[in-house]
């Protein structure tokens, strides 16, 4: 006999989680699994230690889905967003620009936490809704829709009868691929390394994205560790450069990784082990299909640029959950999700393209070509309305 519920969620990453929460909390009965049990503890096996960046839309659905007070004692507050050039002949700062959030609010741009920290919090306030249940271990491996229900296979052979099914099944999504629904997919050549450091200098809630070649060294807020100021770090690299870099012994990455931060926040110390993943971007040509809607990773992937790709998930997130509030008896029919698509599309699209181009201008070799994106960087900067603009734009605000 199968399961029922409302939704189904295929993926229990960060956004399926937080889709879990926010559904649950409206009063809808979810059920949501993912193929890999979560982990839950900074030094573990398996953690992600990569952060998330939560910017400012971010706060109020975090907050409507219980979400918020767990969370703010353990983030980082993103005031200002740094951009320095080291393009010149050596690596060093030749422009250093920043965008303060004082400009725009009385708030930061976001708030930075640890993946590893979210899923455990999260987890948590799953624990207190009823009407959510979550299976680790358990993955998505059919889909059969109707006009009235989908009917879900999962890996531990039972089924789910279901309204509505959100895949947040990552870039390969086996329900994206079992709807038939295509994906534009560009290849950079790249790869990133993610890893947590310490350093002598504060860094006064200053994200900090240095640019040479091979793409950006981004520097976000962390909590102080073990009495130290600490950040996260994604290091951006051409593939063969990036695996060199991954192999290095500690001593000699930490004097590369000083060396490419171009001294902003002292000598680097490791403080966790280093993860490394390909940079891909990829859209979805449609955000829904019969009884089935898109979201994060599986309708869209970025680069790790501007703290934009899991806020844009839940973009998606806001979106769904309004409309499904709105048409409760009309839970996942083909009008609720062709809004969605309408709602999100051409959005996902543009800011896809926009940083596209934002990294392809950070990995840029030739110096006369460098010379030009540092020109460029202080032309915008220097315009007022411009600068507020990309500001906003970057935060999903008008």
């Amino acid at each position: 006999m199968a399961d029922t519920c409302d939704i189904l969620i295929s993926g229990g990453g960060i956004a399926g989680l937080t889709a879990a929460a926010a559904f649950g909390s409206a009063g809808f009965d979810v059920i949501c699994v993912d193929p890999t049990a979560p982990v839950t503890e900074r030094d573990a096996e398996g953690s992600d230690l990569r952060t998330t960046a939560f910017l400012q839309p971010a706060q109020e659905l975090l907050q409507r889905c219980g979400l918020w007070d767990r969370l703010a004692d353990h983030a980082a507050a993103l005031q200002i967003m740094r951009i320095v050039d080291a393009g010149g002949e050596v690596p060093e700062p030749r422009v250093i620009k920043d965008f303060n959030a004082a400009d725009l609010s009385d708030k930061p741009f976001g708030w930075n936490l640890p993946n590893w920290l979210l899923r455990r919090e999260i987890l948590a306030r799953l624990d207190e809704l009823s009407n959510v249940d979550f299976r680790p271990g358990v993955a998505t491996t059919s889909l059969f829709t109707r006009t009235a229900e989908a009917r879900v296979g999962l890996s531990d052979g039972s089924r789910v009868t279901t309204k509505l099914v959100i895949a947040c099944d990552g870039r390969s999504s086996p329900m994206r691929e079992a709807a038939g629904i295509a994906v534009n997919t560009t290849r950079y050549g790249q790869k990133a390394l993610a890893f947590a450091v310490t350093h002598p200098k504060p860094h006064d809630n200053v994200s900090t994205e240095v640019h040479r070649s091979g793409g950006p060294f981004t520097m976000v807020p962390l909590p102080d560790h073990n009495g130290q100021p600490s950040s996260a770090i994604v290091w951006m690299e051409r593939g063969p450069k990036a695996q060199e870099l991954q192999a290095l012994p500690t001593e000699e990455f930490e004097v590369a990784m000083t060396r490419r931060s171009c001294g902003q926040l002292g000598d680097l110390k490791l403080a966790s082990r280093r993860t490394i993943w390909p940079i891909i971007s990829q859209a979805a040509e449609r955000l829904n299909g019969e009884r089935l809607a898109l979201m994060a990773e599986a309708a869209h992937v970025v680069p790790p640029i501007g703290a934009q790709g899991l806020n844009m998930s839940l973009g998606d997130l806001a979106s769904l959950l309004e409309l499904a509030e709105a048409r409760r008896d009309g839970l996942g029919d083909t009008q609720m999700l062709e809004a969605y698509h309408k709602a999100r599309h051409s959005e996902i699209k543009l800011r896809v393209k926009g940083i596209d181009m934002l990294n392809r201008a950070s990995m840029l070799e030739a110096r006369p070509l460098r010379d030009m994106r540092a020109a460029a960087l202080n032309a915008f900067y220097s315009i007022a309305p411009v600068r507020k603009t990309l500001m906003r734009t970057g935060l999903g605000t008008k």
